[in-house]
């Protein structure tokens, strides 16, 4: 599995921006986002940015920090790229379960460009372009 330069979204509209210059990339949510904002935010937002740029190749990768339940709960919403910090009670049965779904588990998230961060969106087609995808 090939990971491409991943970009930290905290919403729609920054999943969009991510998507909008057209390479590809991985939407990646912020640290622990599971725990504060759910799986089906984050399925709501990657669908609807997806919706507007359906030819970009995109993959999304939740952060579920140590909870290893609400990782459970994003596998069963159809979320199957996660990031669970190593020392998780589960860890080996979440990741199991991903793989099956067609997913995986990383113990911790890709290098990323946070759009939260001041001038991120002018450093955002830069960082897509000139960064190596990685492999999983």
């Amino acid at each position: 599995m090939i990971i491409h330069p991943a970009v930290i979204v905290h919403g729609e509209a920054q999943a969009r921006a991510a998507l909008a210059p057209g390479l590809p990339v991985t939407l990646l949510s912020a640290p622990g986002a599971a725990m504060f904002a759910g799986c089906l935010w984050w399925r709501e937002i990657v669908a609807l940015a997806r919706a507007s740029y359906p030819l970009i190749p995109a993959i999304d990768i939740l952060d579920c920090a140590d909870a290893s339940g609400l990782a459970m709960a994003a596998l069963r919403s159809g979320a199957c790229r996660l990031v669970l910090a190593p020392g998780a009670p589960g860890w080996d049965a979440v990741a199991a379960v991903a793989d099956r779904q067609g997913g995986f588990v990383l113990s911790q998230p890709p290098a990323a460009l946070d759009l939260a961060q001041r001038n991120a969106t002018r450093q955002l087609a830069p960082w897509l372009r000139d960064r190596e995808p990685g492999s999983m």
